[in-house]
């Protein structure tokens, strides 16, 4: 059902329309993205290079990346784990939730709880990629199990291991306009791990935030207690606690053009009925933002919102996102159901709007040139990548520095015999 009561049939899968012939026609990685470092204005275009010297910034100007959409390949969930109220880490799906179907006037109020019902988590302390590297660990025989035959590939058999937080920031950097962002690379046995920076804007910004800005930030958690229930046949608890330290993330692998990924991602809830697909298809994304009076606050939604929305479940093969508008006062007006593989065509009307192939083709060709860039495969070397609004992506190299991010345990667990 949308907002407005109208039933909504799910259309068909959304990577039919982004998937081509891998042998034909590959994404292809272009020259004039890449800018040679002695120059911060106007230069002649570098080629990529196996030389890391001769690539040292990596343009984000849209125009460059209206191409063909990339391959992409259907996202395959390879395994799952729970994070309790404590934070710690379980090789399991304990925490999944299920989604139970809002009622159509619903009276959800998002303030509730808030001052004596939350348990909120230590944002001061950077897990970066420990509990992902912790699933690999559990699950290490059962990946290298996959690639035992091909003995070029990876340890792991893929290129890349970050959080689906860390990619959409990628997608979404050719439109961003506000917030830079900082990526530590290291590459370790023939895969690129990336783990996010905090920057000096972001700390800041965490520091000066009003007693208003965390209340909202609590509103979406609360929107998800409104519409979960912790079984099969169960009903949501409104009354509970709200504790952010839970999760459950999916742990997907994939391929874009010729990078492949391993990511993991937290998971909102999944469809209970009983002919709900496999997993990733089964999961649904909830959302919560401020109620549409407007036709200029549609066209900001579809600009803005919009385009965080879609990048956060395109990756994973999240097929929808139930959205809950509310009002200042934190009560929900209405519900909607927003399918990915139509957001596309929602957004087409919008003057200059963004586009999926810039945000894909951009993510693409940044891998291609951190891969370029970081050659020395090991623990102690991290390549930090840095980029601001209307910049390039630059980047620096570290050598052990407060920047490594993979763990003595993770290193020393993935050397151990097979």
């Amino acid at each position: 059902m949308d907002q407005h009561g109208r039933k909504v049939n799910p259309p068909p899968s959304g990577y039919k329309n982004h998937r081509r012939n891998m042998d034909n026609d590959t994404l292809s990685v272009n020259p004039k993205r890449f800018r040679p470092s002695h120059s911060p204005h106007r230069a002649d275009p570098a080629p990529l290079s196996s030389s890391a010297s001769s690539c040292r910034a990596l343009s984000t100007r849209r125009q460059l990346y209206e191409k063909p959409f990339p391959v992409y390949k259907q996202p395959v969930e390879v395994g799952s784990f729970s994070l309790d109220s404590e934070r710690r880490f379980f090789n399991d799906a304990r925490q999944i939730r299920y989604f139970v179907e809002p009622p159509s006037r619903p009276d959800f109020n998002l303030r509730d709880g808030y001052k004596d019902r939350f348990v909120k988590r230590d944002d001061s302390i950077k897990e970066k990629l420990d509990h992902i590297l912790r699933w690999i660990l559990a699950n290490k025989s059962k990946l290298e199990s996959r690639v035992a035959a091909a003995s070029s590939s990876p340890a792991l058999g893929v290129d890349v291991v970050t959080w689906r937080g860390h990619l959409t920031k990628l997608l979404t950097t050719p439109y961003e306009t506000r917030e830079g962002w900082l990526l530590a690379a290291t590459l370790f046995r023939g895969t690129l791990y990336l783990s996010e920076v905090e920057t000096e804007a972001s700390r800041r910004d965490t520091e000066n935030r009003t007693e208003r800005h965390q209340e909202m930030m609590y509103w979406g958690y609360k929107f998800e207690q409104y519409l979960c229930a912790e079984d099969m046949k169960a009903s949501p608890d409104p009354g509970g606690v709200v504790n952010t330290n839970e999760a459950f993330c999916t742990v997907v692998q994939t391929k874009l053009a010729d990078h492949k990924l391993l990511f993991s991602g937290e998971v909102d809830c999944r469809d209970r009925g009983p002919k709900s697909p496999a997993a990733p298809a089964c999961y649904i994304e909830l959302k919560t933002s401020a109620e549409i009076c407007t036709p200029k606050q549609r066209s900001n939604f579809h600009r803005f919102k919009l385009l965080k929305w879609w990048a956060q479940s395109f990756l994973p093969g999240v097929p929808r996102i139930v959205a809950g508008f509310r009002d200042p006062d934190g009560l929900v007006v209405g519900t909607e159901t927003i399918h990915i593989s139509q957001i596309s065509h929602l957004i087409k009307n919008e003057y200059n709007c963004w586009k999926p192939t810039v945000c894909m083709n951009f993510c693409c060709e940044f891998l291609s040139f951190v891969r370029t860039v970081v050659r020395e495969d090991s623990p102690r070397v991290v390549h930090l990548f840095s980029w601001d609004p209307h910049q390039d992506v630059t980047y620096t190299v570290h050598r052990d520095s407060s920047y490594c991010f993979l763990p003595p345990w993770y290193v020393e667990g993935m050397g151990s015999p097979h």
